[in-house]
């Protein structure tokens, strides 16, 4: 019988290994939210970190229309929708990892409004306002991005143009979603810093978070299976772009040393349909607008139009 002891003893480790790493990857409930420790570009003491608070102040300040809609879970979703025109496309941005969209938004929304694009800022689940107490690193998060679409279809009409929009986990999470049933009102992607994988992140950080060697990724998934209700392998960005031929645009700053150039250069090798890569020297993680921001306005600029041409041609 001591043999099932053990059993039981070693059932009851892995277990408990299984929810630590749970609780230290994917949960994030209420209570921890407003004492991310999670760090921005507005967190840094130099010009980039001035112009990016300024930024983040300006978005902050600017009246939005607050919008909630009901995830396929259940889970409550909410966003800040920023109107320019009627009839203007729509472009619904996603933030990253413990981010918030006025942040990781801060220059993008910018850039958006100056072209005249209305925006919907998501609060992804788990994060702001948003209800749910598990990040799954774009797994159930990509749902939700389909979620958000049809609710732009349905409110802004069936003729409506629809762009995505995501930094760091955001733009796994669009990517992903582009792999899903979107309708034909999604003209084109911009994925700003994405990872490969959740799985492949997942590796990477894992030393950061304080597992060890080995057997960090097999808690983690077994963390997130039991207790998150999602596996990591389910999908990926680059698994996702193999199926669609929606036009995709890739940033990412050659300096990441967080989400790494390479994953990016992954996906677009995997694209089935159009895809531009641009990546920016000296950049960090999520920076690239704020370290060039010409060079990114004129690259999105470039790409939204080369979309809207795409949809003119196709329209006949």
């Amino acid at each position: 019988m001591q043999w099932l002891l053990w059993l039981v003893i070693l059932a009851a480790a892995v277990l408990l290994g299984a929810r630590w790493a749970y609780g230290k990857a994917f949960y994030y409930p209420e209570k921890r939210r407003a004492a991310s420790a999670h760090k921005g570009a507005g967190d840094r003491e130099d010009e980039l970190g001035a112009m990016a608070r300024r930024l983040i102040e300006e978005l902050e300040a600017r009246p939005f229309e607050p919008v909630e809609i009901t995830a396929k879970d259940g889970t409550r979703l909410f966003a800040r929708y920023y109107h320019v025109r009627d009839g203007a496309p729509v472009q619904i941005q996603f933030h990253g990892y413990k981010g918030r969209g006025t942040r990781d938004f801060c220059g993008g929304n910018a850039l958006a409004r100056k072209m005249g694009q209305n925006t919907l800022v998501v609060d992804q689940r788990s994060h702001g306002k948003s209800g749910g107490h598990t990040i799954s690193f774009g797994v159930l998060e990509s749902r939700d991005c389909v979620c958000w679409v049809n609710y732009a279809v349905e409110r802004f009409g069936p003729e409506a143009e629809i762009y995505l929009a995501g930094v760091s986990m955001g733009a796994a999470t669009v990517l992903m979603a582009a792999g899903l049933e979107l309708p034909a009102n999604v003209k084109g992607i911009v994925a700003d810093s994405s990872y490969s994988s959740p799985e492949a992140i997942l590796r990477k950080v894992s030393g950061e978070m304080g597992f060890p060697s080995g057997a960090a990724f097999w808690l983690l998934r077994l963390g997130a299976r039991l207790y998150g209700g999602f596996d990591p392998r389910d999908t990926s960005p680059v698994e996702a772009v193999r199926r669609t031929h929606i036009p995709i645009l890739l940033v990412h700053g050659k300096a990441d040393d967080f989400v790494p150039c390479d994953m990016s250069r992954q996906i677009c090798a995997a694209c089935a349909g159009p895809v531009r890569l641009v990546t920016v020297p000296g950049a960090g993680h999520g920076l690239s607008y704020i370290v060039d921001s010409g060079r990114y306005e004129a690259e999105v600029r470039a790409f939204l139009v080369q979309c809207g041409e795409r949809t003119r041609a196709a329209n006949g």
